[in-house]
């Protein structure tokens, strides 16, 4: 395994993210750090970097390179955007990082910044076409793809920082302040020519630290029971209560709000002004947050560089493959729980009724069911259920995250506390329910169908006969220990199914 040091530095922050390649293509991040050193502010005066943020940077870098060195990164790579790329001491400001901290930045054009923003959402997002709108602090991406390939993207020279430092008036109050940022950037809209080809249905996806921020605000107001911001769905009329409360705050205030960073305060009324006036101008009802961008882009580059051609096709089954890597999961013995289970929602649809969507859900709970394990044993099913509530799972919407988190907890028996369902009230319904205890049965059965983990049962055919359903088991050796163990789900499937259980 190889650890790498991905530093990003922005207009706004720099951040240091530690990754660990873990083989076959994978990779997780095991640590970060991030600093605010506004290294674009007051850049439009003149074009230059100012000596105090360039000293701070120096210093950010410096402790960034303390980390990576402690924490055994073999490499750093370390890329610029919008402030370095358009100052004109560039050359000085890189020269003076390579002899003081020993980092070498690339400075990033601008289509190889929108290249890696949208390989970081189409490597973990199962939206084969989208609108990203990335708001950093010295620009304004928006980038358009559509069947996985990117059609056209623009750079507005525009950010959240800059765009607080243009339009700071003492004479005029925060709310005027972003009436004028609204009008000066759909101005700046009505240039992308293109945004006039964008198909009416094809869905906003957020990117960026203002949009994340904008997830925790949201979080608290609403108590939403999930701490994942990737996938998380914003309806633009919630995104604009939100708009209306910070923009007529002073920066005292804001700092106060609950959710939002301090470090944040004074340019999050700028960066929702672009939202506010991208989603009125595209007429766009709701939008998705990404939680993968530009550094996440590189690390799919760095990982599977055949991403640097084509995207990765099943967003979801390598999001999985990661997680049973990474929790040390017994991948042969995963791969036949999958299979197993399955084909007993396939076989048994006539039952259940279920329409495939499911079979994501089946999939997710099937895959991690034993990550659990890491923690303790005992009990090892709550501990899976809470190791899905808290994955990231690429390519699931939160409602299946939570669907499989719940249908693993019952993989041992049936546990469905109905405390814990309810924190869940706003994301799953009570007719979920019998969605989970019946995928948890079939789960149950199909983890026990290979309870050796040594493979000996290789399918299984059922007929559904009067009040019964028979199981009829292909062997590969000795099943005795895994019929036994699958028949004690007996009590549980006829609850579930109204049929009695035979396994042959």
């Amino acid at each position: 395994m190889e650890k790498i040091g991905i530093i990003d530095l922005g207009s706004n922050s720099a951040r240091l993210v530690i990754v660990e390649l873990i083989g076959d293509g994978h990779f997780m991040v095991v640590d970060e750090l991030k600093e605010s050193v506004r290294l674009g502010q007051d850049m439009d005066r003149d074009g230059f970097l100012k000596p105090q943020r360039v000293a701070e940077t120096i210093k950010t870098l410096k402790m960034f390179k303390r980390l990576c060195d402690a924490s055994g990164v073999e490499r750093i790579i370390s890329v610029a955007t919008a402030a370095v790329r358009r100052a004109k001491n560039q050359r000085s400001f890189l020269d003076e990082i390579q002899a003081t901290c020993g980092i070498r930045v690339s400075v990033l054009s601008e289509e190889e910044e929108a290249t890696l923003v949208y390989r970081g959402v189409i490597n973990s997002m199962d939206m084969p076409k989208g609108l990203i709108l990335e708001i950093g602090g010295g620009s304004t991406k928006v980038i358009y793809y559509n069947r996985r390939c990117i059609l056209h993207y623009a750079t507005l020279a525009f950010g959240a920082v800059t765009l607080t430092d243009l339009f700071n008036d003492e004479g005029v109050s925060p709310k005027e302040q972003t009436e004028r940022i609204e009008e000066f950037f759909t101005e700046q809209f009505k240039k992308v020519e293109w945004l006039e080809e964008v198909d009416p249905d094809t869905p906003l996806i957020g990117v960026g630290g203002s949009f994340r921020n904008l997830y925790k605000i949201h979080k608290i107001v609403r108590k939403y029971p999930l701490n994942v911001v990737h996938n998380y769905t914003f309806a633009t009329e919630d995104f604009r209560s939100i708009y209306e409360m910070v923009r007529v705050l002073d920066v005292e205030k804001r700092k106060r709000i609950r959710g939002l960073s301090p470090a944040r305060a004074d340019i999050m009324p700028a960066a929702l002004a672009i939202i506010k006036s991208f989603t009125d101008y595209m007429h766009i009802e709701s939008f998705t947050i990404g939680g993968c961008g530009l550094r996440e882009g590189i690390m799919f580059n760095q990982a599977i560089p055949l991403t640097l051609e084509r995207p990765i096709s099943d967003v979801m089954s390598y999001s999985l493959a990661t997680l049973v890597r990474y929790y040390g999961c017994n991948m042969a013995h995963v791969e036949n729980v999958v299979h197993l289970s399955i084909q007993l929602f396939k076989q048994l649809r006539v039952l259940h009724k279920f329409p495939r969507i499911y079979l994501k859900v089946l999939k997710i709970a099937a895959s991690l069911h034993d990550c659990g394990l890491q923690v303790r044993y005992y009990n090892n099913q709550k501990h899976s259920r809470y190791m899905i509530l808290n994955s990231a799972i690429y390519g699931a919407s939160h409602r299946e995250i939570v669907l499989a988190a719940f249908v693993a907890g019952c993989h041992r028996k049936e546990d469905l506390s109905p405390a814990d369902w309810a924190k869940y009230k706003d994301i799953v319904s009570d007719e979920d329910i019998d969605v989970v205890r019946k995928l948890g049965v079939l789960l149950r059965i199909g983890e026990a169908l290979d309870r050796s983990g040594q493979g000996v049962i290789k399918g299984i055919n059922c007929d559904v006969l009067g009040d019964s359903v028979i199981m009829k088991t292909e062997l590969a050796g000795d099943a005795a220990l895994e019929i036994r163990q699958a028949m004690a789900a007996g009590g549980e499937f006829k609850r579930a199914f109204k049929k009695n259980l035979e396994i042959l």
